[in-house]
């Protein structure tokens, strides 16, 4: 049965006096204002819909009480089901149950859920008594749920707590389409003095209104809409791209200095809601942000006797040296800490430098640029998803980064482990972007609108070579593969198999430092402490060996054995270094077949599993979205066994290319070797809907490839 994720992980309750009663809430809800209680009948254009939602219904409550600041929030949807898979859909509900403590006060969701049948009786849901602890969620089963019923749901959650400075509440970005049609749609929101808004719709939505009140400190808006299609929100989509959504903040700051303080882009005014960002706006907001700060003594004492051919080359190299001595020298310690094996900071002496944020990291680069006189401008970016950045209302959706303006200009930002010099976030490649200009390589003193570079499927790419032996006995085949990956590419999967340990000692030896444990002195300490994190890693290391072991199984979509993992190279220094990793491992009593006296081989799986793109998919009405123009490459070299010859390669040459992206595959014999080539790409970060047929069509062979065998026949 599937579990249907409703909207009720967004928000809390808190368990406090100002927390209404369920009777209460329920009144409020679904009480003698609900103008919807009777509704039941679907339009007929909705008729053949599997669901349709007759109300869905957003309200948002912003207020202080003296020094308390109190945020509501209120969710509703009421759903007809008119098919068995809507019923299926809608049998069991999943909620987030992980308590949360801000300000000093637990939080809580509460939850009402009641089922209207079709002979007009209401059974309300006892969701604390039917809820069952999945992990840190619940599930609540939903019995005896039928065709034509109606199920009412909503959650309610409010927050109180002191503020004395400036607050900004999380932002808020929803498309106001949903997997069902709406028939009614209403979002409200009220606000008063103190409380600064930002709001707009985009994409064609709907106009916000503001009501007029009485009070003039009070402030309440509200959006209404009849008739709102769905959607289906494939893969490779960005909702807020491209279909009607809303974005809003709200930031709570009593006067005008925690005003200048506060992290938005705040409308003049506070009974004005903000609507746009202007490339202005954006100068004001970072004109004072960003500083050359810090000291600069260890990236002296690392430049020190060092030459360099250009001043790009000493960049480059001065920000792979800070992304260790700032950040991954410290990456054990937090672990340690973590863990409560010792407290490690204070091996680092008094004031150990550790960069947390991208601030920090800014300010002390352009302390390093300003003291070298390297010329360079602070970029303002936001990820494609979020729309174009003339768009941008949340400042938390702008990401910073530096552009260095040597002879050949690159970028650099804030690092992470496995960050390299000129490869920026794949999701702000490719877009409309701010450069606020920094004069006497010190302040910003104006903006101008650029274009981030690209990159290509040539750039962002991975190759395997597989090689396959079959065991004597022809029970199994025994895998030896290499991955290589480079570009964007390689970042996921850096992530995902790369733990500290496998390249923390890599930076040690690089740059001569002292890693953690070689800090302690007292031999009688090190020992224990050494011992307590080696244990600690072994485990890791466990977790680790499992974690890979079943992606690889993923891959191939079968169970493997014996399973080995060897990293060649971590991929950390340098766009064009690629992350490589060996594999060793065996697949038993799969993919080879026993037929009579030959053998049938499964060789399309080697390239690993492949999208199918179902019926449904295929009369896609959404554009396509990637995160970045990829290649997927596979050598596959199959030793046949003594006595054998291989029966039916011809259907493993096949080839679609097009303007979208495309499939190639060839093989041939060469000696007692099968030698297969695979090549898999597709261009571009965008792809408008009338060109998804082109893309359907490299998909489908590629599908198909995944499916071929051949035959090893006996001589």
């Amino acid at each position: 049965m599937k579990i249907h994720y409703f909207l009720l992980v967004y928000f809390c309750t808190t368990l406090t006096a100002i927390a209404q009663k369920k009777e209460e809430l329920n009144a409020f809800f679904w009480g003698d204002n609900d103008t919807y209680k009777g509704q039941a009948e679907i339009p007929e254009k909705f008729k053949n819909e599997s669901a349709v939602i007759i109300y869905k219904y957003e309200d948002y409550d912003f207020h202080k009480f003296g020094k308390n600041v109190t945020y509501r929030a209120a969710f509703r949807k009421r759903i007809k089901l008119q098919d068995q898979a809507a019923v299926n859909e809608f049998s069991e509900l999943t909620y987030d149950n992980k308590s949360d403590v801000k300000y000093g006060i637990a939080e809580k969701t509460t939850i009402g859920i009641k089922v209207l049948k079709t002979n007009g009786k209401e059974i309300e849901i006892d969701v604390e008594k039917e809820s069952v602890a999945l992990d840190q969620n619940k599930k609540i089963a939903i019995p005896n749920l039928e065709v034509n019923d109606i199920i009412d749901i909503y959650h309610y959650s409010t927050e109180s707590f002191q503020s004395f400075y400036e607050y900004g509440f999380d932002e808020v970005e929803r498309t106001f389409g949903d997997n069902y049609p709406i028939m009614n749609y209403k979002l409200t929101f009220q606000t008063e003095n103190d409380f600064f808004v930002n709001f707009n719709t985009y994409n064609g939505g709907p106009e916000l209104k503001q009501i007029p009140l009485k009070n003039n400190n009070e402030r309440k808006y509200e959006i209404v809409v009849k008739d709102i299609d769905k959607n289906d929100f494939p893969n490779w989509f960005y909702p807020l791209a491209e279909l009607p959504c809303y974005k809003f903040q709200v930031f709570f700051a009593r006067s005008g200095k925690f005003e200048e303080r506060a992290e938005a882009f705040l409308s003049e005014k506070e009974n004005s809601v903000k609507k746009t960002v202007s490339k202005e706006d954006i100068l004001d907001f970072y004109i004072n942000k960003f500083r050359p700060l810090g000291n600069l003594k260890d990236i002296d004492d690392f430049l020190k006797d060092k030459t360099f051919k250009t001043t790009e080359e000493k960049v480059r190299a001065v920000y792979y040296f800070t992304r260790h001595y700032y950040y991954t020298m410290y990456i054990e310690a937090f672990v340690i800490n973590e863990v409560n094996i010792m407290n490690p900071f204070e091996l680092y002496g008094a004031n150990p430098v550790f960069f947390k944020t991208e601030k920090a990291f800014i300010n002390h680069f352009m302390a390093f640029l300003k003291e070298n006189k390297i010329e360079y401008d602070i970029i303002v970016a936001t990820n494609r998803n979020n729309g174009p950045i003339k768009d941008i209302l949340i400042q938390k959706n702008a990401s910073v980064l530096l552009r260095i303006n040597t002879e050949n200009p690159f970028y650099i930002e804030y690092f992470t482990p496995f960050s390299d010099v000129d490869q920026i976030a794949s999701q702000i490649e490719n877009t409309e972007a701010y450069a606020l200009k920094v004069s006497k390589l010190k302040k910003v003193d104006n903006v101008e609108e650029i274009k981030l570079p690209a990159s290509t499927f040539k750039d962002n790419t991975s190759k395997q070579v597989t090689n396959i032996t079959i065991a004597p006995d022809f029970n199994s085949l025994n895998i030896d593969r290499r991955t290589s990956l480079n570009g964007h590419t390689k970042e996921s999967e850096q992530a995902e198999k790369l733990y500290f340990f496998d390249y923390i000692g890599e930076d040690y030896e690089k740059y001569g430092t002292t890693p953690l444990l070689d800090r302690i002195k007292n031999k009688k300490r090190k020992e224990q402490y050494t011992n307590e994190f080696e244990a600690f890693i072994n485990k890791l290391k466990d977790k680790q060996k499992e974690e890979l072991k079943f992606t690889t199984s993923r891959e191939y979509q079968v169970e493997i054995e014996d399973h080995t993992y060897k990293i060649v190279n971590t991929g950390r220094f340098g766009k064009e270094t690629p992350f490589v990793y060996d594999e060793k491992f065996s697949i038993k009593n799969n993919l080879l077949k026993k037929a009579g006296n030959n053998y049938i081989v499964e060789i399309g799986k080697f390239i690993g599993a492949q999208v199918e793109v179902s019926q449904k998919e295929k009369n896609r009405t959404n554009n396509v979205y990637y995160s970045y123009p990829r290649s997927f490459e596979n050598e596959i070299l199959l030793k046949i066994p003594d006595g054998y010859t291989v029966s039916g390669i011809e259907k493993l040459n096949t080839k679609i290319e097009n303007e979208t992206g495309g499939f190639i595959a060839t093989a041939k014999v060469e000696g007692n070797i099968l030698k297969i080539n695979a090549l898999k790409y597709y261009k571009g970060y965008f792809q408008p809907q009338n060109k998804w047929s082109q893309i359907v069509a490299f998909l489908e062979l590629s599908y198909q490839f995944n499916q071929e065998k051949i035959l090893l026949k006996k001589n």
